[in-house]
Order: structure tokens, then C-alpha cells, then sequence
């Protein structure tokens, strides 16, 4: 790989936000332990113009650049806080502009946050079969992680920190794979 990227994005709309810091520290682990240069985004760096766009063409500048970027990622890591039960709207809505074949094989990190242990299973029956139509390669273990695991919107939990770096390491089984051209991108 050339230039391998690793990528985050998070379904929140506010600021500051322990999901987007959440996925922040995920990617940023990711980048370090596997050698991968990293960028996080979220919802609100979209700007206004993704509550409007039918296609992707129809995005800013900034938004087609952050969609690309996404796209082009060697690895996804994505999260949304809990809302009513599911990922936020805008954050399904930016990968309902995204074509149906362009994440197919991509590995996906899949992380989520909610108020309490009742949102855990987000991840497992919200984000994953979002991410099964899209035929992405989402890695075995998911990360949830509640208000409780949070102190100043900084991720403290040694569970839920243990539960990432296992994570982060089907990352470097993947990558490895891959490069080694036993998991196909298409």
C-alpha cells in the first residue's frame, strides 16, 4: 500500500462530543501502532450543504473532499452516539450518498456511544448491517461505550480501553492480509 490512511468519522452534530473523541482516540491508536497516516471528521465538518444534497455532487467542496477522503481510506473507523435507539440521521445520510459498491471489502472499525449499557447492541444491529449492505469488511469486535466509561468527555473505562486495543489489533491482522493479498478490496 502507498501512503496507507486511516480514517474516522463520527454521526455527531455537536461540539464538544465523546463519540467524535472516542473515534478520535481509535484512529489515532490505529495510526500509530500500524504506521498509517490519520484524520477524524465528524458530521459538523460536512457543513450545510450534506442536510441538502440528494447526491454526493451535491456536497460543498468541503464535503466532497471529506466524502473522498473516506472513500479513499485504507481503514474506516466509524461511530455514532445512540439516538433513540440507532446512529443519527445525518450520519446514516452521508453514507446513504456514497455509491453501494465503493465501500465493498474496506475494513470498518465499528464504534458507537450511549447514555447506558440498554444502547450497546447499536453497534451490532444498527451500524453493522449498515455497513453489511455497503459489503465492507467490518471487524469482528465492535466498541461500545457508555456515558459511565467517560471522565470529562476523556475515554477512561480499562474495559472498554482493552476492548479497542483488540480492536485495533484485527487492524494489523487485516492490513497484513491484505497487503499479502489473502483479503480482496473488490
Amino acid at each position: 500500500m502507498s501512503n496507507p490512511t486511516v480514517v474516522g468519522f463520527s454521526g455527531n452534530i455537536t461540539r464538544p462530543s465523546k463519540t467524535r473523541a472516542f473515534v478520535d482516540l481509535v484512529t489515532r491508536d490505529i495510526a500509530a501502532r500500524h504506521g498509517l497516516s490519520a484524520s477524524t471528521y465528524d458530521v459538523e465538518d460536512l457543513g450545510s450543504s450534506l442536510g441538502t444534497a440528494r447526491w454526493a455532487r451535491d456536497l460543498d467542496s468541503q464535503g466532497r473532499a471529506i466524502l473522498e477522503e473516506v472513500l479513499a481510506a485504507d481503514v474506516l473507523v466509524v461511530g455514532s452516539p445512540t439516538y433513540k435507539g440507532s446512529y443519527t440521521g445525518l450520519f446514516k445520510h452521508f453514507f446513504d450518498l456514497i455509491d453501494p459498491a465503493a465501500l465493498r471489502g474496506k475494513p470498518i472499525l465499528l464504534t458507537a456511544t450511549g447514555g447506558g449499557e440498554r444502547h450497546a447492541l447499536i453497534v451490532e444491529h444498527q451500524l453493522r448491517p449498515l455497513f453489511g449492505f455497503f459489503e465492507a469488511f467490518t471487524l469482528p469486535t465492535a466498541v461500545y461505550a457508555a456515558d459511565k466509561d467517560f471522565t470529562d468527555g476523556v475515554l477512561r473505562s480499562d474495559a472498554i480501553l482493552k476492548r479497542a486495543a483488540q480492536a485495533v489489533d484485527e487492524v494489523g491482522f487485516v492490513l497484513a492480509n491484505r497487503s499479502a493479498g489473502r483479503i480482496a478490496a473488490e
